[in-house]
């Protein structure tokens, strides 16, 4: 069986959960949900299935200590920073190289940082399946998550004919990715039973994503290998990203590979799965008094329906006669919307100054 390794893909700025998530702390810093921070609770999922020293996180290197004191269990080479966040594609690609000087008979999984999974059974069970089908043949594989609602807030994969079965667990074509849908059009998917929720979570083999994105993105491939022959020759990695990581083509993942390929399969995850992607998500994992609000700090409603309050220690927070806001109070912030306007925060916070966000 070929090495397996596993890279966290870990510099998001968390800006939908501002005025909490900021540069320096973001989301996967913080226990969004759970007693830990989120990147922590992704390393700990990982126990008893991947050593820690086949595990590395990519970070921005201005949250590079801060991720490293979560993670404790990691070797503190194992952490690498890009100097300037250039998408996911980039990521991947500097994953890959990270991983191929280990071992270029390797392969890797990549896991966002931030993901909720309490079911660590059930995902490393998946995620052994994912890699047994990426160790088979070169295909591309993704973890889909069945949906539980017609969702329009996450991308869909739409599964085609089943390509093979791994210790009774199906592994299927992917036919098209689909972009988040209106509701109609989810409803659709969700009926239909033939789409899976994108969760961002992949694994192949080196040699099957290094080739996917020679093929697709000669651009980015080309300035990964000067990458690589600069430190076959010796010169220090983090200087070399200094100088040229932000010359990366800048490209998810998604749109320069996944949705291009031809020998990209999924499989059907049967854990819990939540991406928790802006405020209103904490509603589902809290508990609500009688007129649905819900509180992870002090807070007391008079007449108020609805509400989500995110308050710090020793804060009380007051709602009189409101319904569905979201009030988030920090040392220096706070926070008030309507839970419908949740999304809106990520274009508040660019408009902030930079000792704000």
């Amino acid at each position: 069986m070929a090495n397996r390794f596993v890279v966290i893909m870990a510099g998001g700025k968390g800006e939908r959960f501002w005025p909490a998530s900021r540069m320096r702390r973001p989301k996967h810093l913080l226990p969004i949900v759970g007693d830990k921070p989120m990147l922590a609770q992704t390393v700990d999922r990982l126990e008893g299935f991947i050593e820690p020293k086949n595990i590395f996180v990519i970070t921005d290197v201005v949250q590079l200590e801060g991720v490293r004191d979560v993670c404790p269990s990691l070797p503190r080479e194992n952490f690498v920073a890009e100097p300037v966040g250039r998408d996911t594609a980039a990521a991947v690609g500097l994953a890959m190289l990270l991983i191929k000087e280990k071992d270029p008979d390797a392969s890797l999984a990549m896991l966002p940082a931030d993901a909720l999974i309490r079911d660590m059974v059930g995902f490393q069970k998946a995620l052994d399946v994912a890699f047994l089908a990426s160790e088979e043949r070169p295909q591309l594989v993704t973890i889909g998550i069945r949906p539980t609602d017609p969702a329009t807030g996450y991308g869909y994969i739409q599964k085609g004919d089943t390509i093979g079965d791994y210790n009774g667990t199906k592994v299927f074509k992917v036919i098209e990715f689909k972009e988040k849908p209106d509701l109609e059009t989810a409803k659709v998917y969700f009926e239909s039973g033939d789409y899976y929720w994108n969760a961002g979570m992949f694994v192949w083999s080196v040699r099957a994503i290094s080739d996917a994105l020679a093929q697709f993105t000669p651009k980015l491939q080309s300035g990964l290998d000067q990458i690589e022959n600069r430190i076959n020759g010796g010169e220090d990695l983090n200087e070399l990203l200094a100088e040229l990581y932000p010359e990366l083509e800048k490209i998810s993942i998604d749109f320069a590979v996944m949705e291009k390929a031809d020998n990209v399969v999924t499989l059907s995850a049967t854990f819990d799965w939540d991406d928790v992607g802006a405020w209103p998500a904490i509603e589902r994992h809290f508990p609500k008094d009688s007129n649905n609000n819900v509180a992870t700090g002090e807070a007391v409603f008079e007449d108020c329906r609805g509400n989500i309050v995110v308050g710090e220690k020793g804060h009380l927070v007051a709602l009189i006669g409101v319904d569905d806001l979201i009030v988030v109070n920090t040392e220096d912030a706070t926070l008030v919307c309507k839970k419908d306007d949740a999304q809106k925060i990520k274009n508040l916070v660019k408009g902030l100054s930079p000792d704000r966000v």
